[in-house]
């Protein structure tokens, strides 16, 4: 493991005791088929590109590196809206006594769904990407949506979920007691459905849910792979609280059951909660508290969700830990190519695992986390750039004006 102050990358291999591994038969085949079937029924739907990098990939001495473009998704800039969107429809058909291939988009939206349901109100918390999400699914189907939302959360990424005609308030708590405000709400109010990407011990079938429309990214990216002639030996996904790694790591677990790629979870350091419980290493989840200051709003998020969690603990490599100045550094290699290859618009939370992999293999202090993962000359490496330019403030900070432009950076205000 490398040296532990404050601005370096931490890393830990997977040494955590496995399970029975019940929870990645949810994120089996069949399952993601079912969600990327309820996704290619909304008339918004195309698929995200596949940007292979192939100067970048020369630069760093790797085979292949490629990214999923999730700045493209349903014209909302990032991929939570999967999740939410194929949750809400799942609560609906449930309900309603259907399997989800009953009700794709032109039946949710119909006068006669409208007769059948009525209208119920989802609320969910958000560090921005999820709520606006959820709040994008309900309103296209005529259901309500409150949102609440973490402090230091900026009036951008809520004036983007307020457009969409949800309650959208910002609170004086950090994003796990907005969790539990929310919970609480949905509670109290009459036909109130709480619609999270976390998931807890006794709150765990709509996360799954959630988690299985993640995988429709995943799906496509393996099917754009295998146009290209690539079976991926590397994939290196960021986590929250850990649903869309979940969600992938489930996905290609089922997909290469036996030999699957070397796949690497990425954390803001702020909010490692995975990371803290890889290196506690007895299979207990740990807790991360306080105010979570990091650039990377959407991963700022400090207590793991127990379906993921199974999930990970059996099947990811490696737990890495990331200053933010990793993912100031992707947002700017996404941003300024090499001559060749395609620019890609990647916000704090998309761009950690660009940043991470430059790290890796240029840097001569994470030698041992190269050699750890294996990442050579043969490596073809799949990265997910989960969002754009969703605060353009802060992407021209980090672009144009060089925020967090070293490791020997101190922390400052955000």
């Amino acid at each position: 493991m490398s040296n532990s102050t404050a601005n370096q990358i931490k890393w830990t291999m997977n040494n955590i005791p496995k399970t029975d591994d019940v929870q990645v038969q949810n994120m089996s085949l069949e399952q993601m088929e079912k969600a990327i079937s309820f996704h290619r029924s909304f008339p918004q739907y195309t698929v995200t590109p596949l940007t292979r990098l192939s100067g970048l990939a020369d630069y760093l001495g790797l085979k292949r590196v490629y990214v999923k473009d999730e700045s493209y998704r349903f014209g909302l800039n990032a991929f939570k809206v999967l999740g939410g969107s194929y949750a809400i429809a799942r609560c609906i058909a449930d309900e309603l006594g259907k399997d989800v291939s009953e009700v794709p988009y032109d039946v949710l939206t119909s006068d006669k769904l409208r007769e059948e349901f009525g209208q119920a109100t989802f609320f969910t918390a958000t560090d921005g990407n999820h709520g606006r999400g959820v709040a994008w699914a309900a309103n296209k189907l005529g259901q309500k949506c409150v949102v609440r939302m973490p402090k230091g959360t900026t009036q951008t990424r809520l004036e983007n979920i307020a457009k969409e005609n949800a309650t959208v308030t910002i609170e004086e708590l950090n994003y796990d007691d907005c969790v539990r405000m929310a919970a609480k709400e949905a509670a109290e109010t009459t036909r109130g459905i709480m619609v999270q990407d976390t998931a807890w011990e006794g709150y765990e079938k709509i996360p799954t849910w959630i988690m299985q429309g993640y995988g429709t990214l995943a799906m496509e990216a393996d099917k754009q792979l295998e146009e290209d002639g690539c079976r991926p030996t590397h994939i290196f996904i960021q986590a929250g609280v850990g649903s869309l790694a979940g969600g992938v790591i489930g996905y290609f677990s089922n997909r290469f059951k036996e030999n699957p790629p070397i796949m690497v979870v990425a954390e803001a350091n702020a909010a490692d909660c995975l990371y803290r419980s890889a290196m506690q290493g007895d299979g207990n989840r740990v807790d991360v508290t306080g105010d979570m200051l990091t650039i990377m709003a959407g991963l700022a998020c400090g207590e793991a969700n127990t379906v993921s969690w199974d999930i990970l603990r059996n099947h990811a490599s490696a737990f890495v830990s990331c200053p933010d100045w990793v993912s100031a550094n992707g947002t700017r290699i996404y941003g300024s190519p090499l001559r060749g290859d395609k620019q890609v618009i990647s916000g704090e939370s998309g761009s950690v695992t660009m940043g991470l992999l430059h790290a890796i293999m240029t840097r001569p202090e994470y030698k041992d986390l190269k050699e750890a993962l294996k990442l050579d000359e043969n490596s073809e490496v799949l990265l997910v750039s989960t969002e754009g330019d969703t605060d353009p403030d802060r992407y021209h900070e980090i672009t144009w004006e060089g925020l967090y432009g070293t490791d020997k950076e101190p922390f400052a205000d955000l």
